[in-house]
């Protein structure tokens, strides 16, 4: 069975405080960055889509990269105007891809996505070690 292309979300209605200079959000900056860049791909790994907000206002520019059967991750604190950070986002889905359940350690993902991470979280169903089923005696 073919693993599923991994979905890059990109919130819209990010704010990175140039708005008045660039006359749009920093987060549609980022999109479309990432769409030419995209576009210029002759064989695209991954599906891009634009969310209308995803409430992490004090982290922007976030982006979410996700796919069924693997984790999720939340990054923010992009700029759409910096190259490593379009190019970061492209070399982390081909790390996703290529790893079982996209699991990647924080050494293991480009530079400027170490530190802007906000959130990992795993699939439903995961072989993964860093999940267990809690009991009440465990907790």
């Amino acid at each position: 069975m073919e693993p599923a292309i991994p979905i890059l979300s990109i919130c819209m209605t990010c704010r990175d405080g140039r708005e008045d200079a660039c006359d749009t959000r920093g987060g549609a900056r980022l999109a479309r960055r990432v769409a030419e860049k995209l576009a210029r791909d002759s064989d695209p790994q991954m599906q891009l889509r634009g969310v209308q907000c995803m409430s992490q206002c004090k982290r922007s520019c976030i982006v979410s990269l996700a796919a069924d059967g693997r984790f999720t991750y939340v990054f923010g604190e992009l700029d759409p105007d910096e190259d490593t950070h379009v190019d970061a986002l492209f070399e982390l889905v081909s790390q996703y891809s290529n790893v079982p359940e996209g699991f990647l350690e924080r050494k293991d993902r480009p530079d400027p996505l170490q530190a802007s991470i906000l959130g990992r979280l795993p699939p439903l169903e995961t072989q993964s070690p860093l999940v267990s089923n809690l009991t009440l005696a465990e907790t």
